[in-house]
């Protein structure tokens, strides 16, 4: 058998599960700091990882992988480091019905890479095969194997199979992680010890219930909720997790709270600010974001060189500092939308944007051009579509026009319904839907320390 020579020991551990959306940064340092030994970050294509560029991120003190269209597919950080779990794979349980493909695969992980690779498969419809696809996996040499007790089709309101792991955990030698025990088994830590005994596995992997209060991994016993998701939040912020997955999370951990005053709030909550202000830390938000921006400034002050922002003309252009806030704007219209209309109406062309990203920080700043005329907002903003905004709020508050903000009287937009595709949502790339915590036939690769770490240079 091929052994690895950087080692994740996979015995007696309490592990973070993979779960779709659930996995990133924030999520995984609350659970390493409640408890979890190992924790594994959401499924990610490996097609998208090779196509991402590796950042590293000297403001927020990160390693980001970041996709063509700017987004962050992963980031992790030096706290996490040799405990992480990197995933990825076939969605759902689909290597389930391909096993020389699973062979191939991992084969060809374990013999390329000097990390601990790792599978989590589903049994299958028999025992006898479950247990020759498990005996198959462990030859390709792989450090240790998930086992969800559920078969494919089945669902957490199923059994879990506490009979099946442990028959697979007594016919391989290599550590077995019993996974699937949340919603029969797993309600509080003592639970995690009496299913892994249940089923003579090695470690527990802890889904669902780590979902909805990471501090089930605590020893001393679940803290408040409260606590647990300010805590959350304050990693969300501090790591510039972008507001929709925050508020995902969130949800998840408020479950049948979300039709509570706080739960209506975050319900509402259109941005990384608002959902702070719900649970009574907009004064932290304020601070940290500042914090963050001062860093940014000292990068650019420290390294002028590394900034080399794109040349541009400045002669002719008008300016104001200005930002988009969206809390100030209908939901229906935004200033590129008036200012689109007041164009058709003055019969000019339609604005003309240009947008710039600052590399050393990877911010944006954007230019339009009306009837031969530059506008700009002097600051720099978070994404390509907030940057655009700015830019068309200057314009109009050169012009006198309204803009969008609340209060502001604007009938002919309300009448030119098809115009809404100009409304700006700042909202990332659409994500796969799927039930969190229910990922099966995975490989994995443990982010180790060693010279090929994505946290080289550390």
């Amino acid at each position: 058998m091929i052994v690895n020579s950087l080692s994740l020991c996979y015995h007696n551990k309490l592990i973070l599960a993979p779960m779709v959306r659930v996995g990133t940064l924030p999520m995984r340092l609350l659970a390493l700091d409640y408890g979890a030994d190992i924790v594994y970050c959401e499924e990610l294509i490996d097609l998208k990882m090779l196509q991402c560029k590796r950042v590293v991120n000297e403001a927020l003190s990160t390693v980001d992988f970041v996709a063509p269209d700017d987004r962050v597919v992963f980031r992790t950080c030096e706290r996490e480091q040799s405990r992480v779990v990197f995933q990825m794979g076939g969605m759902g349980a689909a290597l389930l019905s391909d096993p020389d493909k699973i062979e191939k695969i991992l084969s060809t992980l374990v013999k390329g890479t000097r990390r601990p690779v790792t599978c989590k498969i589903r049994i299958l419809p028999s025992l006898e095969d479950t247990l020759s696809l498990v005996k198959r996996i462990e030859r390709t040499g792989i450090a240790a194997i998930a086992v969800h007790g559920r078969k494919r089709e089945e669902r957490p309101q199923h059994p879990v199979s506490c009979e099946a792991i442990k028959a697979i955990a007594e016919t391989l030698s290599i550590p077995v992680i019993a996974n699937g025990g949340s919603h029969d088994h797993i309600q509080k830590y003592l639970d995690i010890e009496d299913f892994r005994q249940a089923t003579a596995a090695s470690s527990v992997m802890v889904a669902r219930a780590a979902m909805w209060n990471p501090s089930i991994f605590l020893k001393e016993g679940p803290r408040p909720l409260e606590e647990v998701m300010q805590k959350y939040i304050r990693y969300a912020v501090q790591y510039d997790n972008h507001y929709t997955n925050t508020k995902y999370c969130l949800c998840q951990m408020l479950r049948e709270q979300l039709e509570s005053p706080q739960g209506r709030l975050l319900h509402a909550a259109q941005s990384s600010r608002e959902i702070c202000e719900a649970f009574a830390l907009g004064a932290f938000y304020e601070e940290t974001t500042r914090e963050l921006e001062a860093r940014r400034a000292k990068l650019l002050a420290r390294s002028p060189e590394a900034a080399e922002e794109p040349a541009e003309d400045t002669s002719g252009i008008t300016k104001m500092a200005v930002k988009f806030d969206r809390r100030a704007y209908s939901s229906q219209i935004t200033p590129k939308m008036c200012l689109l209309e007041w164009c058709r109406r003055e019969k000019l062309a339609q604005p003309v944007y240009e947008t710039v990203q600052r590399p050393v920080d990877r911010l944006f700043r954007s230019v339009v051009t009306v009837a031969e005329q530059k506008y700009q907002s002097t600051l720099w903003d978070k994404s390509k579509k907030l940057a655009e905004q700015a830019a068309a709020i200057v314009c109009l508050r050169s012009q006198g026009l309204p803009e969008g903000r609340l209060g502001e009287e604007s009938p002919s937009l309300h009448k030119r319904k098809r115009e809404a595709s100009d409304q700006d949502p700042e909202d990332p790339t659409a994500q796969e839907p799927a039930v969190p915590g229910e990922l099966c036939k995975k490989p994995f690769v443990a982010l180790a320390s060693g010279k090929e770490s994505p946290l080289e240079g550390w």
